[in-house]
């Protein structure tokens, strides 16, 4: 029979065995980042070597992830404004967004939003 004393010791000891540590591990990359080519979710990024789309971008929304490709490539398109631009780039950029205005309010999960931010 143990005393009371050794009893307390080993609880003691086998309690500070036991306790755990909290490790943070370095998250992984999802493959879908590596197979775009981007460098992170909802970051667009220019493909002048796809044959036919101009912008790539691994958009993520919630829970949701999709790679989208928009844009055509060799466009011309009418770009952020700028001091003293010309009244047809004025139009070109209105026309598009007019005639995409119900796809770019989808938001992030749309190809049309993504060109909208970035092309026009």
């Amino acid at each position: 029979m143990s005393s009371p004393r050794a009893e307390e010791l080993t609880r003691a000891t086998v309690g500070c065995n036991q306790t755990k540590k909290v490790v943070k591990m370095p998250k992984k990359k999802d493959p879908r980042l590596a197979r775009a080519g981007v460098s992170g979710f909802n970051k667009p990024k220019r493909t002048p070597s796809h044959p036919k789309k101009s912008h790539v971008v691994v958009a993520k929304e919630g829970d949701k992830i999709k790679t989208i490709r928009f844009g055509e490539q060799g466009a011309k398109t009418a770009g952020k404004p700028k001091a003293g631009e010309s009244r047809k780039m004025k139009m070109k950029r209105k026309s598009f967004k007019a005639r995409h205005g119900r796809n770019i309010k989808k938001g992030k999960m749309s190809a049309a939003y993504w060109a909208s931010k970035t092309k026009w």
